[in-house]
């Protein structure tokens, strides 16, 4: 009887431990604003250049253009990691580009219809993961040529930009 009582109170507090590693919380830097993706360098925090993209229109297709040949924001890290506190953005609706410098400004073209469509932007996979209620981890899976990136929400013409070095 005295093994049958202390295999129950084992079998009590097993789980016990395993339900505290599941609640364990976010202890690294926290972004100020919300709704803006902030760069992580090691337990620093740089909050990304952010502007709206001009949209013009022609038969061909649709220009979105960002003032300035580079982002003030860089990193050299190939696969970078940011932190996004969401508020009214969706973190799932944040879709990486790279950006072409024309001008002494940075642009993305997105040919209408048809087969052109392939000539368009490649979207970069990112891989977005809650670390708590509102926080968010958005990590770059593939390594990133040196360029201007631009993260932008789905159906918005606001950016976020940086540049890969």
């Amino acid at each position: 009887m005295p093994f049958a009582c202390a295999l129950l109170l084992l079998l009590l507090a097993a789980p016990a431990p395993l339900a505290a590693q599941g609640s364990k919380k976010y202890a690294g830097p926290r972004p100020e604003k919300a709704d803006v993706p902030y760069l992580l360098h090691a337990s620093k925090l740089i909050e990304l250049e952010k502007s709206t993209a001009a949209e013009s229109k022609t038969k061909e297709g649709t220009l979105y253009t960002v003032s300035g040949a580079e982002s003030p924001v860089k990193t050299p890290v190939p696969e970078p990691i940011f932190l996004f506190k969401a508020d009214r953005l969706n973190p799932d609706r944040l879709t990486l580009y790279r950006m072409t410098v024309r001008g002494g400004s940075r642009t993305l073209y997105f040919p209408e219809g048809g087969r052109r469509r392939k000539d368009g932007p490649r979207p970069v996979f990112v891989l977005v993961t809650m670390l708590e209620p509102g926080l968010y981890r958005v990590e770059v899976n593939e390594p990133l040529e040196d360029g201007e990136y631009c993260l932008s929400p789905e159906g918005s013409n606001d950016v976020f930009c940086f540049s890969e070095y």
